[in-house]
Order: C-alpha cells, then sequence, then structure tokens
C-alpha cells in the first residue's frame, strides 16, 4: 500500500522508482469467511444468523484492505457487507515502523526527498482513514449528495444546496447505519457489469462513450467545481447498471480541494495547452509547489524543455505525468497531500476510460468542460484565465483559439431554457454552452479590450485587421480566393453562435456601441484601415462583399 501510494510522488522520489512501485499490485488471498462472520458478530453485537437471512459463503471481492460478502437482510434486501481484514490496524503501525527503519537507507540510495518522511506519515494517516468504515459510509454519503442521481442521504448538505443534481447516470450505494461498524459496511448491492467485461456490456446494448461521458463529467465536477473526489476511481470501483447508469464504489479514499487549488489546476491545464512554461512555472509557484527563493526562469526552461520542440508532447496524462517527473523532482516540488490525490485520481481515471476507448486522453476531453467553466464563471480569476486562453502575455490574439471556441460555440451551444441540462438523445449534453453565460463572457472579454489594460491587445488587433486586410486585397487583384473559405467558415458559426441567442447578443452590441472607448476603437480601426489600405482598393471590392455575406 505504502509503495503504490509512494508511485504516485513524483515530487519525493525520482520518476525511475516511481514507475517501478507503480507495478504494484494487491497480491493477497482472502481470509476465512469464518474469521469474517466473527469479526461482523463482534462489530454489530449479536449473532450472524439474527442480522441477515443469508450470507454468501465466499467473498465476491477481497483486497488488502478488506473483503466482501453478498447477504439478504431478513427484510428481504440485497445488501453488501464490506469486512475488514483482521489486524489492518495493527499492520499499517507495523508497515509505518518498517519503513521508518529503512527510510534513512531510502533517502541515500535513491536519492528521496529530505521531506520522505513528512510524505510517508501523510500517507499512513491517510490509510488509517481507509479502514475506518464509519467514515467511509460518510464519504459515500456526501459524495450520493454531490454527484448522485439517487441521493442515499436523508440529511442536507449545505455544500450541495447551491448545485443542481446534475448526474442523471451516476449511482452511489445507500449505507445502512444501523448495521455499520468501524470493521464492517452493510451497503445497498448494486449489480452491474465491470467495464473490462465488453462482451456483457455488448450484450447490455450500453453506450461506451456516453458511460466514458458520465464518468469523465462526474469526475471534473468533483476535481474542478466542488472539490470532493474519487481519488481512486479505477475499473475495479466502477461498474455500469443495465439502465446505462455509473455506480460508485469503496469510498475510502477521498480528497477535499479549496477553491483556490482547483481554480489553480484550470490555469495549469491552460497554460499547458497554450504551451506557456513560464506561466506553469508562476502557477507552480503560486500553489506552493515550489519553495520559496527558486529561480522561476530556470524552472520555465526545464518545463520548455520537457515539451521538446511539440512533436512528443502527449496529451496521455501519464505521457503528460512522465515528462513532468524529472523536472518536479529537480527543482524541488512539494504537493499537498490532497493535490496527489488529483493525479492518482485523473491517472485512474483515464486508464478506466482507456478500457472503453484505448484512445481516449483525459486532458483533451476536459477542455470542453473547463471552458464551460471559464464561460459560466464571472469571478475576477476564472475571467483572467480566459483571456489567457485566447490573449497572449504579449497582448496578441490567439485567432486560431477563438476560432476553434467560436465553432464549438456554434456546433455544441444549448438555448438559454435548456442550458445545463443533458439531452436523452446526446450523452454529450453536459458540453453544452450556456448562451447566457457565454455572452457575458463576451462582453467581459470586449470591456477589458476597451480598458487602459487592454491598450496593447488593441494595438494587435489593429495590426491583424490591417493583414486581413491586404489578404483581402491582394486576393482581388491576383483573382484568389483561397482564403476566402476560412472566412465564410468563422463568419458563418459566429453567426449561428449569435442566431441561437439573437437578443441578448443585440442588447450587448448596443450596450458596447454606446461606449466612448468602443467608438474610438471603432474609428481607429477605419482610420488605420484606409491610411494602409486606400491604394489598394479594387472597383469589383463592393461585388466581392456581396459574395460573401451571399455564402455567409
Amino acid at each position: 500500500q505504502l509503495g503504490q501510494a509512494l508511485s504516485t510522488r513524483p515530487d519525493i522520489l525520482p520518476s525511475i522508482y516511481c514507475q517501478e512501485l507503480a507495478k504494484l499490485q494487491d497480491q493477497i488471498p482472502p481470509f476465512p469467511t469464518h474469521i469474517a462472520i466473527k469479526s461482523i458478530e463482534s462489530q454489530l453485537g449479536m449473532p450472524i444468523s439474527k442480522i441477515f437471512a443469508d450470507i454468501s459463503e465466499k467473498p465476491f471481492a477481497a483486497a488488502s484492505l478488506g473483503q466482501v460478502y453478498k447477504a439478504h437482510l431478513h427484510s428481504g434486501e440485497l445488501v453488501a457487507v464490506k469486512v475488514q481484514r483482521p489486524g489492518m490496524s495493527h499492520s499499517l503501525t507495523l508497515d509505518a515502523l518498517l519503513f521508518h527503519m529503512i527510510g534513512g537507507q531510502l533517502k541515500r540510495f535513491a536519492k528521496a526527498r529530505k521531506d520522505l518522511f513528512v510524505a510517508v506519515n501523510e500517507m499512513v494517516r491517510h490509510m488509517f482513514e481507509e479502514i475506518d468504515y464509519i467514515l467511509e459510509g460518510q464519504n459515500a454519503d456526501r459524495f450520493s449528495s454531490l454527484y448522485g442521481s439517487y441521493p442515499m442521504n436523508e440529511k442536507d448538505h449545505s455544500e450541495s444546496s447551491s448545485l443542481p443534481n446534475q448526474d442523471v447516470g451516476i449511482r452511489v450505494p445507500k449505507i445502512y447505519w444501523n448495521l455499520t461498524r468501524k470493521a464492517v459496511l452493510t451497503m445497498e448491492w448494486i449489480d452491474g457489469i465491470k467495464l473490462t467485461d465488453e462482451s456483457r456490456l455488448r450484450q447490455a446494448c450500453l453506450d461506451r462513450k456516453k458511460l466514458i461521458d458520465e464518468g469523465l463529467y462526474c469526475s471534473l465536477r468533483q476535481l474542478l467545481e466542488v472539490g470532493f473526489f474519487h481519488a481512486d476511481p479505477h475499473p475495479g470501483n466502477l461498474v455500469a447498471t443495465k439502465d446505462g447508469s455509473l455506480a460508485y464504489f469503496d469510498f475510502g479514499m477521498m480528497g477535499d480541494i479549496p477553491r483556490h487549488y482547483r481554480v489553480g489546476l484550470i490555469r495549469v491545464l491552460v497554460h499547458f495547452v497554450n504551451r506557456d512554461s513560464l506561466g506553469l512555472a508562476n502557477d507552480f509557484l503560486s500553489l506552493g509547489f515550489l519553495p520559496e527563493g527558486v529561480d522561476v526562469q530556470s524552472v520555465s526552461e526545464a518545463l520548455q524543455a520537457s515539451f521538446g520542440d511539440g512533436t512528443r508532447l502527449s496529451q496521455d496524462f501519464q505521457g503528460i505525468m512522465s515528462q513532468l517527473y524529472d523536472v518536479m523532482y529537480e527543482f524541488d516540488f512539494s504537493l499537498p497531500p490532497d493535490y496527489a490525490l488529483v493525479i492518482r485520481a485523473l491517472g485512474s481515471l483515464e486508464g478506466t476510460a482507456k478500457v472503453l476507448d484505448p484512445d481516449f486522453k483525459v486532458v483533451e476531453s476536459a477542455y470542453p468542460f473547463v471552458i464551460g467553466r471559464l464561460l459560466a464563471d464571472p469571478s475576477p480569476d476564472m475571467r483572467k484565465i480566459l483571456g489567457q486562453l485566447l490573449i497572449r502575455n504579449d497582448g496578441s490574439i490567439r485567432w486560431n483559439r477563438l476560432e476553434k471556441l467560436i465553432a464549438a460555440i456554434s456546433e455544441q451551444a444549448s438555448d438559454t431554457d435548456a442550458s445545463w441540462t443533458k439531452s436523452s438523445s446526446s450523452p454529450l449534453g453536459w458540453r453544452s454552452f450556456d448562451m447566457r453565460a457565454v455572452v457575458s463572457a463576451t462582453e467581459d472579454l470586449f470591456t477589458f479590450i476597451l480598458s487602459k489594460k487592454g491598450s496593447r491587445v488593441r494595438v494587435f488587433i489593429i495590426r491583424d485587421v490591417l493583414k486581413v486586410a491586404d489578404t483581402f486585397l491582394d486576393g482581388l487583384n491576383d483573382d484568389k480566393f483561397g482564403w476566402e473559405a476560412r472566412l465564410v467558415s468563422g463568419l458563418g458559426s459566429f453567426r449561428h453562435a449569435v442566431m441561437l441567442a439573437p437578443e441578448m447578443w443585440a442588447a450587448m452590441a448596443i450596450r458596447l456601441a454606446l461606449k466612448p472607448q468602443f467608438q474610438r476603437f471603432a474609428l481607429d480601426i477605419l482610420s488605420a484601415f484606409f491610411a494602409h489600405s486606400s491604394h489598394k482598393l479594387h472597383p469589383n471590392l463592393w461585388i466581392c462583399i456581396s459574395n460573401l455575406i451571399h455564402h455567409s
């Protein structure tokens, strides 16, 4: 257990040791059923016959910490009974002591970081939490209230009151609290199909892409929106039900990250996609991952070197982490415990999804959700990240990124009346954009561009307008229209997006047009255009403009 946990800590051990430790697997045989029954009777204080009408002779699942039996209550309900392996508390304590004994040698020969023992102590704390089944039951109830479509907890959670229950395909087993103790957990039995069972999934006519989408959306909400997350969503902890839902199990290993870290994770993702190594280095510094006084420029250069020329930069999460491992170790990164669990959760999520789709890439697939969060959240920090997504550090616009964003909104946006709902006919309903949020974000972006802070952006916009004008007019004079298709496509996507909510866009346009800053900027563009391009104007200009309007 400790070895597997350390495999997710590239800030503590060199990458070669992390890779080897990741190969460790649980290979402990199940313990005898008569010992499990004695444990149940001891924990619940009554004979097994008074607790259950029947219980399976052998466990249905077994792992290093415990095993699960199938049983019926006297009321007829089918339940799963999770029984802790005897002596787990003693074993974990012994493992921790042994690790401390050999820790000095590990630091010496494996070149482990000086804070190795701090990390190990934190991992041991998490492991003791894992063997507390009362805590696991509470985690399950909390997870159900936040993300499940069938909340099992009767208590109201304040953190979920402001969050709509959007995960219509997520199941969480009900906890039977009267039959749950620290070493015994009784919960609802949910029949399901293992995600590795390709033939049964096919026989049940389950949509693999929809299952991936359900799990991805739920995981992204956990990590980027709410903060309370399942840290080990591997195929053994997830099953598909016959109605197409995704059922989660094993809530012993959970993480909880505050908003500061969630926003930081979004910022890291955006800077990674932009290949902005300096932005990444500053992100790691602001999140407290780097020690004080570190040379940020050196970290940036090391990150840039890990990117290479772009041809070997992977969108596969494990590939990304492999590229970052050496940098994290070299510069003494220090990951907060729950952020280390984030790395584990993302790795497990991608590994699980790859069972259903070998080409799945978590970073690429998460991007629409991130864009949706950036558009929907008007807070200053999220608006700043949106600006960084579309505007380079020097003030120039990332037109390709903007073009793709407009196309995505045009293709996937939903009307405001149906925003943030899942369509029964489309498993990608959550990827839709709320048009009210899109218009609001667009207006905020224009407001920034028109402000004093946006002066450099305005200069680059004028420069780019003149370049487009030159291309346009040179195309007229040379009778070449190769540029037309892309321009028409962009205008078509924008028109489609506008037509999804014309009243909102019109109201925004009127508000902008009435601003003196906008009027001055429009005059600056026109003045620069006529001063730069008047000698290139062609007699057929207006005919071409008419054709463009007609084609768009």
